[in-house]
């Protein structure tokens, strides 16, 4: 996949395994970045602004990595012994979402995030360059079946915590010093209801003004960091 971008050149850069090749726009000057490369003695390219400018679909900075696709983790390898809080997304649709979630995750110490393999945005460049770099450090398991997912976590003792606004309850009145798996539902559909009758606690984020629902990835932050909160 490609990646581009100063700020998740720069984090990926850092562990290089899965950097195939760079391409720096003529006149590149980024220290920092130009360093890493050096040090990484990765293949890298010297090409015009146009080139650069037609093979990225955003803003490139001057820089596109070639990146081998993210390797998904066997649901085993995230649901281990010493796994205690992993985040469940039923179907989101908005890469960005999934990339700041995963950042999320990784900077609250999540032991993995499972996703399905359908109707779901996969790790793809936009996620990546949205994760800034999180992804080299964060387990992310794709699973066939979220329903039957869930009940594999339940026999590994997992308290399963779902989010909706209807039917809940206030999130902070649920005890999260067990072994959690928080699911977060589509952007607009919320969590499946086959999946919501998996949940042992349907938790909602009290709303006082006049906004009736939370975007996604700042949803999960709020419950993520009281899970977190919980535990200290």
């Amino acid at each position: 996949m490609l990646v581009y971008g100063r700020n998740v050149a720069l984090e990926v850069l850092k562990k290089p395994k899965n950097v195939q090749k760079v391409l720096l726009q003529d006149g590149f000057d980024d220290k920092k970045i130009l360093a890493l490369l050096e040090k990484s003695k990765i293949p890298v390219f010297i090409k015009p602004k146009k080139e650069i400018d037609h093979l990225a679909e955003g803003v490139h900075q001057g820089i596109i990595l070639y990146v081998r696709d993210y390797q998904y983790y066997p649901l085993a390898d995230v649901v281990n012994e010493d796994a205690s809080f992993l985040v469940i997304l039923d179907h989101l649709e908005d890469p960005h979402n999934f990339g700041a979630i995963i950042r999320t995750c990784e900077a609250a110490g999540v032991d993995g995030i499972i996703i399905p393999k359908d109707r779901q945005v996969q790790v793809n460049a936009t996620v990546m360059k949205t994760s800034v770099g999180t992804l080299d450090t964060m387990k992310v398991s794709r699973v066939a079946n979220l329903s039957s997912t869930i009940d594999y976590l339940k026999k590994n003792d997992f308290w399963v915590v779902g989010t909706a606004l209807e039917d809940s309850v206030d999130y902070r009145s649920i005890d999260y010093s067990g072994k959690i798996a928080l699911v977060i539902g589509n952007e607009g559909a919320g969590i499946s209801e086959l999946v919501r009758k998996k949940c042992d606690f349907i938790a909602k984020i009290p709303m006082y003004g006049t906004t009736n629902s939370l975007n996604a990835s700042v949803a999960s932050g709020i419950m993520i960091y009281e899970v977190i909160r919980n535990r200290k």
